[in-house]
């Protein structure tokens, strides 16, 4: 699949999202749906920079981490598999043993100054890595600029950022993932990474006009993208030797966790639910980011398997009865929003399923199950824990 198709599929996914109130901001080329870049202008010889590469930060992805294939698009050898588990009988909350960021590196020093091509076609100088504000819908930058070592540089967070060690830094997103310029200015930031998943984007723009340099990375969260989304971070903060060391070590975890898998003689189809209360109620499919850990731990993406063509449907009491699945996956925050899993019977068609008769129910938290960050090789070893009830 091409960057150009992944985008098509997240921009589509983001614009219903953002109609349902679940997404703060667009796409900011939404007028005519393209974000490719403009050609890159010549530089000037007598800059400090005119000998380095221009970092990009929407680079063509390698298709790596794709379970198959490693981050270099090379075929890696099918995980060694067992036949002996079971299904879930029970509603289970699926958790990491340890949500700590490692850091691949203690503090590297930035080689600066970088260019780097944004998102949104600016391209944008970085001279100062010493106070980084790194925010997105899924937590997935700030993790990143963690686990290469920078995480003493990061002055705020999203409410999306839940790892223990940045637990203490202020909030920048008072109104769930909505951005306040004011805060964000008295923290002084010396460079801001983000994407087109969290805004208003006139926050964004009025950071950029008061100096402060901001970087738009692809806001495309699977597993595929988990390589070019570290490079692209690690090459934005002049630290690249520590990106291609938290890209191996990555790619090490997620193969880790798969070795050795349990599954069921049969593979589980899993519904992945998106719920916020009676208002918001949709079914996971092809592009929603579920379908790839799904797939990853050899079940049954439902919504891929009825053949949507969003990554996110509302849910009827048709498609879910039809569907069947053997487990409901949702996030927690979700769960919680109708009541705990005796509320799924309120749902359209999920009482008639096997998978809420049987309270075959797993939840996880909000800031892991979509992160696709360094820590997803233990997001995928507790998701298949949870499902064949390890």
């Amino acid at each position: 699949m091409t960057r150009a198709h992944r985008r098509r599929i997240t921009v589509a996914a983001l614009a219903f999202l953002a109609t349902a109130g679940l997404v703060a901001c667009g796409n900011p080329n939404s007028t005519t749906g393209d974000n490719s870049h403009s050609p890159t202008p010549p530089t000037d010889s007598g800059s400090a920079t005119a000998a380095k590469e221009i970092i990009e930060a929407c680079p063509d992805p390698v298709d790596g981490f794709g379970v198959t294939t490693d981050a270099h698009g090379q075929p890696l050898p099918e995980p060694d598999v067992v036949t002996t588990g079971r299904l879930p009988q029970a509603p289970v909350t699926a958790e990491i043993a340890d949500e700590s960021v490692y850091p691949v590196a203690p503090a590297p020093e930035s080689q600066l100054p970088v260019k780097v091509r944004s998102c949104d076609g600016e391209l944008v100088e970085i001279t100062d890595t010493s106070r980084i504000l790194a925010v997105d819908l899924y937590g997935t930058l700030a993790e990143i600029t963690f686990a290469l070592g920078l995480g003493d540089n990061v002055i705020g967070r999203d409410t999306s950022t839940g790892f223990p060690e940045a637990a203490d830094l202020p909030v920048v997103t008072p109104g769930a993932h909505d951005l306040n310029a004011e805060a964000i200015l008295s923290l002084d930031p010396t460079v801001v990474l983000t994407d087109n998943t969290i805004g208003p984007r006139e926050v964004q723009l009025q950071l950029r006009d008061a100096g402060v340099p901001v970087v738009f990375f692809d806001e495309t969260r699977s597993l595929d993208t988990i390589p070019s989304h570290i490079r692209a971070v690690a090459g934005a903060l002049g630290v690249p030797e520590q990106g291609e060391a938290l890209v191996a070590r990555t790619q090490d975890e997620i193969t880790s966790s798969l070795d050795g898998l349990e599954v069921t003689p049969e593979p589980p189809s899993i519904a992945f639910l998106y719920l916020r209360g009676g208002a918001i109620q949709l079914l996971g499919g092809p592009g929603s980011g579920a379908d790839a850990l799904i797939g990853a731990i050899r079940a049954r993406d439902v919504g891929t398997e009825l053949g949507l063509s969003q990554p996110f449907t509302p849910i009827s009491s048709e498609t879910m009865i039809e569907a069947q699945p053997d487990i409901i996956l949702t996030f927690s925050s979700g769960l919680d929003s109708v009541g705990g899993p005796e509320g799924l019977d309120l749902i359209p068609g999920l009482a008639q399923t096997e998978a809420v008769a049987h309270g075959r129910i797993i939840d996880m938290s909000d800031t892991l199950l979509l992160n696709f960050g360094p820590r997803t090789g233990r997001v995928i070893e507790a998701l298949a824990e949870a499902v064949y009830a390890s």
